[in-house]
């Protein structure tokens, strides 16, 4: 293997040999303190959409198949949260979880020794750069082909100013040359430790940025930036951790779909669904779908099995009639709820307590009671919202304010059950036709509204994904027909139905 050396910038340009790297390194930078978050911990332990940040990167680089090994640089003291994250997980190319440096020269410097000699591609990133995509990885390997450099950046939207040190413009850029640096940075392994040798004989030598070293230091060598992206954000202030919840949250509504039946029938033969509020709507159709894939699905619901779903007997009765049937509990799906309108210091005593105990005390107590099934074969709970839970709607309250909590519920059971292996989502979908809503709101043009199928289908694909801890929103793609609402035979004595989709 011929090791890369980068000539002098004023030596004669020589015909390198081609490259021929031995493996490629991914080196994950996780040395902040989550000083400026003000936090207690290091920020990239900090969870966001149910997984520590960090899980969150390491996850990228592990399913990259440009990726041969990752390289953990972790935070003083904080080594052995990394190696927890890293076992749980599973993930298979993590060689060593390390400590870092006190200085940013000193953690490249450590990250190099740990590579080791020979011809090496390696990618430096931000550990609390989660949102890094499989594309620009991808990308930055392939640019290493030809280039021994490479960076990530993305045009600047905002004019930049150069200012004194009294604050007054100096200079405004061309807009148009500048770049916002991001990560990962990839080098050839001979190109950076020749720089960072370089760089040892200079006193005032201070890295923050490895394609910087390589610019000043090896000032002849090309840097190739490829195109990052908008959401490849920096956890690095209070607001960007709402961000990129957000955003987690936007790039989970694109649920991986599987392209055809026999791939379904695959995932779901031999699971078994449990699904409160099985009787109509959006349960209605998710049993039936779920049940054409293979899946052993107990739907039950107040008006057919007599199950109230805020009762703890009830719903310990329903989790062990489908345990005993089929010996296991793959996925619990709750649907089960009520929707009664009118201003809050009008309603009842009693009708506010159903609302209260069916919409959020029953999800609860049905949570409570599936962990212990759901523990044994790493299942899901999968919960409903409404796009009401975004913003209290007049004459509704209660019904928003149980939606809201149900958010809030499934983020936090996401977090508490990820060390049994349980996953924890909510599906959002956009107005639905279903019984419930019919009963509230009467008739409503038919383009307006999302089918009960159609989210159930979603929740099918939520429900075979890995995600945990995230809302998934569902929303009518253009076009798309919308299902007849189907009459239901029973209804609650108010009107409105109870057991059905949200």
């Amino acid at each position: 293997m011929t090791q890369d050396r980068t000539p002098a910038p004023d030596a004669a340009p020589a015909s390198p040999a081609p490259w021929r790297p031995s493996r490629t390194v991914a080196v994950i930078l996780a040395g902040g303190t989550g000083t400026r978050l003000g936090l207690g911990i290091p920020k990239q332990l900090l969870k966001i959409a149910g997984k520590p940040i960090i899980e969150h990167t390491l996850a990228v680089f592990e399913a990259a198949p440009e990726i041969d090994e990752i390289i953990v640089l972790m935070a003083a003291g904080h080594v052995p949260d990394a190696e927890r994250i890293v076992t749980n997980a599973g993930f298979r190319k993590v060689s060593k979880v390390i400590e870092g440096g006190d200085t940013r020269n000193d953690t490249t410097r450590i990250a190099l020794d740990a590579v080791g000699e020979g011809d090496v591609n390696i990618l430096f990133h931000d550990a609390v750069r989660p949102l890094v995509s499989a594309r620009i990885v991808r990308e930055c390997v392939n640019a290493l082909w030809t280039y021994s450099a490479v960076d990530v950046a993305i045009p600047s939207a905002d004019t930049i100013i150069q200012v004194d040190q009294d604050d007054c413009i100096t200079g405004i850029p061309v807009r148009a040359t500048l770049r916002r640096g991001q990560t990962p940075q990839a080098f050839r392994s001979g190109t950076i430790r020749e720089a960072y040798r370089r760089a040892e004989g200079d006193p005032d030598f201070a890295a923050t940025d490895d394609c910087g070293v390589v610019l000043r230091y090896l000032p002849g060598t090309p840097i190739k930036v490829i195109d990052g992206s908008d959401e490849n954000i920096k956890v690095t202030h209070p607001v960007d951790v709402h961000l990129a919840d957000k955003l987690f949250q936007l790039a989970a509504a694109q649920v991986p779909k599987l392209t055809d039946h026999r791939s379904y029938s695959e995932e779901l033969t031999g699971r078994t669904i449990v699904v409160f509020g099985g009787s109509y709507g959006i349960g209605h159709d998710l049993t039936e779908l779920a049940r054409r894939y293979g899946a052993q699905v107990f739907p039950f619901s107040r008006s057919t099995t007599g199950t109230h779903v805020e009762r703890a007997e009830d719903v310990a009765a329903a989790l062990k009639t489908a345990f005993e049937a089929t010996g296991r509990i793959d996925h619990v799906v709750v649907t089960a709820g009520i929707l009664e309108k009118g201003a809050l210091a009008e309603m009842d005593e009693e009708t506010m307590e159903r609302l209260l105990h069916v919409n959020f005390v029953g999800p609860v107590t049905i949570a409570r009671q599936s962990l212990p099934y759901l523990q044994q074969t790493k299942g899901q709970l999968l919960l409903y919202t409404s796009s009401s839970y975004t913003r209290g709607r007049a004459r509704y309250a209660l019904y928003s304010a149980t939606k809201a909590a149900l958010v809030n519920l499934t983020q936090a059971l996401a977090d508490e059950w990820a060390e049994f292996g349980v996953r924890v989502n909510c599906v959002n979908p956009e107005r639905t036709a279903t019984p419930m809503r019919t009963k509230a709101f009467g008739e409503e043009p038919e383009h307006t509204l999302l089918s009960a199928e159609a989210v159930a289908q979603a929740s099918l694909d939520v429900l075979i994904s890995e995600l945990t801890g995230q809302v998934i929103d569902v929303r009518r793609a253009p076009g798309e027909p919308v299902a007849a609402v189907p009459a239901q035979p029973g209804a609650h004595p108010s009107g409105l139905p109870t057991g059905v989709g949200a």
